[in-house]
């Protein structure tokens, strides 16, 4: 089921990887023509507009956007109390980890009489798109939620699709997790118009300065488009799973974690990397005899089978780690002896799942980490959702005139050197006046 690339006895550069590795072809730029139109509706005439292309694109339509309380209140009533327990659990490690992440601030003094602080500041209001289209996912208002509670964010607004099952409001479960956490404002509204109404709000809805989440290429093209008005986490492409192995890992264990992944969606990408060709092959085999029993089967099918998702033949371990490297995989999963030795070597992964018993299922649900993470191979350069992505950073600069004067000589060259002569000069006016 799984095209091979054989990269054994060859060198290869980096920008040559990086043209071989097999990759989705996720086009956003593709449907900013059919989204822009969106986004400019909803910006101009708000909540109603929001509505009317949720009836069209969700085939329903509730009767207000805000979810009201008595029905995310309900829906926590009637939830599943196994999968309330389990939820409550998820929320207890998530916010365990997520709590430890929040800055201390800093008080530097560079010079006598010079301080140069650092405070970390929440944002104000964000909203957290949850996607509800294959499949339902309260685990994202938990990975959502949680780190913007512990960073300290004011106001917190859940984005999710009206559901035709549901009588036009959210999936029952996303509105239970939110009530779990909390969040009493719930927009039943999904797709690209969510992301408009967010960003620019109306009359009676409160904008955001930021959103977060994942969803499908018309969410992503969606908060392109109003990047310049809100912060936006990333744009986030289908999700992937590398898995780093040897010839010690166990065919079946990592046949069913390729599996896990390619649920998800057509597009996701399922990678083996191994210096094992014996591994390569019983992996194949265990997929090809597993995948079809699952729920999902003709999904996963189609992602195993796509361009994105394939097995990378390898000649030993330390050109394995190049390969993950340059791969850059938003879950990297480790199944080698050592293995947590070899994960000291990873330095581009979105996370990374160390040995037989941390695969990645553990960290969409309940390991405590974020499942929120950058794709496409930008964990080269960007990390996954985290308490820090609801803070900002401040400078704030607090001098005496003494400090000001002993450091005027260099502040005024440098002035002069850019030919910003003013600059020095409102340095001199307050050490040249009296005291």
């Amino acid at each position: 089921m799984l095209a091979r690339l054989d990269l054994r006895d060859k060198k290869i550069s980096t920008a040559e990887l990086r043209r071989a590795l097999p990759r989705g072809g996720t086009d956003v730029d593709s449907v900013i023509p059919a989204v822009e139109p969106v986004v400019r509706e909803v910006r101009l005439h708000g909540a109603s507009a929001a509505l009317e292309f949720g009836r069209r694109f969700d085939g329903c339509s509730p009767r207000s956007v805000q979810v009201p309380p008595a029905i995310v209140d309900a829906a926590l009533e009637t939830l599943d109390p196994t999968t309330k327990q389990a939820l409550e659990e998820a929320i207890r490690r998530v916010r365990r980890f997520h709590s430890a992440q929040k800055p201390a601030d800093q008080n530097v003094e560079v010079a006598e009489g010079g301080v140069v602080s650092e405070r970390w500041i929440p944002i104000n209001r964000v909203g957290l798109y949850v996607p509800g289209g294959k499949a339902v996912y309260p685990s994202s208002v938990i990975m959502n939620a949680v780190p913007a509670q512990e960073a300290g964010v004011g106001s917190l607004v859940v984005a999710s699709p009206p559901q035709p099952d549901n009588d036009g409001w959210p999936h029952p479960t996303v509105l239970a997790a939110s009530a779990l956490l909390g969040v009493d404002e719930v927009w039943a509204v999904g797709g690209g118009q969510a992301v408009a109404l967010m960003a620019y709000g109306d009359e009676e809805l409160e904008p955001v300065d930021m959103i977060t989440g994942p969803g499908n290429i018309y969410v992503t093209a969606a908060k392109r488009l109003v990047r310049s008005v809100v912060g936006i986490d990333s744009e986030a492409g289908p999700t992937e799973i590398a898995v780093l192995a040897d010839g010690s890992a166990n065919p079946v264990e990592i046949a069913y974690d390729l599996i896990s992944q390619a649920e998800h969606d057509p597009m996701a990408a399922s990678v083996l990397i191994t210096d094992s060709e014996d591994l390569a092959t019983a992996v194949d085999r265990e997929v090809e005899q597993r995948y079809a029993i699952t729920l999902n089967a003709d999904r996963v099918r189609e992602a195993l089978e796509g361009q994105q998702s394939g097995v990378i033949l390898v000649d030993n371990l330390n050109e394995g780690i190049r390969v993950a490297n340059a791969y850059a995989a938003e879950h990297l999963e480790i199944h080698t002896e050592d293995a947590p030795a070899v994960a000291e070597r990873i330095t581009n992964a979105g996370a990374i799942f160390v040995g037989r018993y941390s695969p990645v299922p553990l960290g969409d649900y309940a390991a405590g980490s974020n499942h929120v993470l950058p794709t496409s191979g930008t964990a080269a350069h960007s990390s996954g959702l985290s308490t820090h992505t609801f803070l900002k950073s401040v400078h704030v600069v607090n001098y005496s005139k003494q400090a000001l004067q002993d450091v005027a000589p260099t502040v005024i060259a440098l002035a002069n050197a850019e030919r910003l002569p003013a600059h020095g000069e409102a340095v001199s006016a307050r050490c040249e006046e009296p005291s």
